[in-house]
């Protein structure tokens, strides 16, 4: 997980076009909200509609053909077995100030207008900031994530945020769901990585879930918000661990 981190400014929309708060309201309090607290998931079709998704899919396809995508990385390693056995995805982190990224800022605004509205209603939680944006596109070669949990360890994740970019994605076809495995329960959840489409899901234990084999380009951007509190002591467990490592090698030398 990279460790940058925003605190998250929903009033500050682009003029691209707006999406009108109340539609914003109402959909984070009476789908998002309820949804999370009784299911821990929920996805909505036609977030930002034709145009502005568009423009999004448009820059997102400039940085994969400029050769912006690298390798994503692993938490750890296994001797012996291939990061691409893993997950064959390559990505790139944006904050969306940069020049080219006027769309998916917009997008990370609408994301974080959700989110601002839905914090104080999902359990006490002090959801202040989020990641950067993972723009992440998996390139059709069979290549998807195994499964896996995004925050195992209580590092601040609270919530993941997908919006997806793939247009006449046909699952049969293409592959690429994202299966989701409900921590205690019997049946699993296929989430099409359809365009226009934003997936929201609890980040840690609640919510194993994998990227199954992508035989078509596929596109993506994720973004996890945290709950500044146990983020807050994740940095301090980092840097306790940090310093005692420090001294046991400085001990032993």
């Amino acid at each position: 997980m990279k460790c940058c981190s925003v605190t998250f400014q929903p009033d500050k929309m682009p003029l691209i076009e707006l999406v009108p708060d109340a539609d914003l309201e109402r959909l984070a309090l009476e789908r998002v909200v309820p949804a999370l607290l009784s299911r821990g998931f929920y996805f909505v079709d036609g977030l930002l509609g034709e145009v502005v998704g568009d423009a999004v899919l448009d820059q997102v396809k400039q940085m994969h053909l400029s050769g912006a995508l690298q390798d994503g990385r692993l938490a750890g390693s296994v001797p012996g077995i291939h990061r691409r056995s893993i997950r064959g995805d390559k990505i790139a982190w944006v904050s969306g100030a940069e020049r080219g990224c006027e769309a998916i800022s917009f997008l990370l605004n609408v994301i974080d207008k959700l989110i601002s509205v839905c914090a104080s209603r999902l359990g006490g939680k002090a959801i202040r900031e989020r990641s950067k944006a993972m723009v992440a596109c998996y390139p059709g070669n069979g290549a998807g994530y195994v499964k896996h949990v995004d925050n195992p360890n209580m590092d601040g994740r609270c919530i993941t945020c997908i919006y997806y970019l793939n247009k006449n994605w046909d699952p049969k076809e293409h592959g690429g769901i994202l299966r989701i495995f409900p921590e205690g329960k019997s049946y699993v959840v296929d989430i099409k990585p359809l365009f226009d489409r934003l997936l929201f899901f609890w980040s840690d234990r609640r919510n194993p879930h994998e990227v199954q084999p992508s035989y078509a380009t596929r596109y993506a951007i994720t973004v996890w918000y945290f709950d500044s509190e146990e983020r807050a002591e994740a940095k301090r467990r980092f840097k306790s661990l940090t310093a005692s490592t420090q001294q046991q090698a400085g001990s032993s030398s």
